[in-house]
């Protein structure tokens, strides 16, 4: 059963939700026309074209159930217009590490999350320690590779 809850995220995740989903819209006809010319080879036992072709119409069916859901509870939020002294999701987060290395990152929804380009989800085990939090607050994190430790240096709302 579907959740009801909303799931926040940013423009940019939403129009690439969206345009996953076009494309899979798009890439259905296709999967039909497979399926039809494999089904006319014959016995369909033996038939790895039509075999993979259903399977494929079955992953892209359910892609696109899960992304319709995602864009149905989907609560867009804009950073720009957010303001505050506290780690909100959208934030944008300077913090320091335990060599006083500076690293940025940008709470963002599960399905915009990429560490390496600097976004998080809310509810990662950083995520997590992160929301609530000011400027010049500790935050211990417990990661898979051990205890991290930062000092959050700055906040803003870009």
């Amino acid at each position: 059963m579907a959740s009801i809850e909303k799931l926040p995220m940013l423009a940019e995740g939403y129009e690439r939700l969206t345009a996953d989903l076009k494309a899979l819209r798009e890439e259905r006809p296709r999967i039909v026309d497979a399926i039809e010319e494999a089904r006319a080879h014959g016995d369909l036992s033996e038939n790895a074209e039509y075999h993979a072709a259903k399977e494929r119409q079955g992953q892209v069916e359910a892609t696109i159930a899960d992304l319709e859901d995602k864009i149905s509870r989907a609560q867009i939020i804009d950073p720009a217009t957010l303001s505050g002294d506290k780690i909100i999701f959208g934030a944008t987060v300077t913090l320091l590490d335990d060599d006083d290395k500076p690293v940025k990152y940008q709470i963002v929804g599960p399905y915009e999350a990429d560490a390496k380009a600097g976004r998080i989800s809310y509810n990662s085990p950083l995520g997590k320690a992160l929301i609530g939090r000011k400027v010049d607050d500790e935050v211990e994190v417990t990661v898979p590779s051990g205890d991290k430790f930062f000092v959050v240096e700055k906040i803003e709302f870009i």
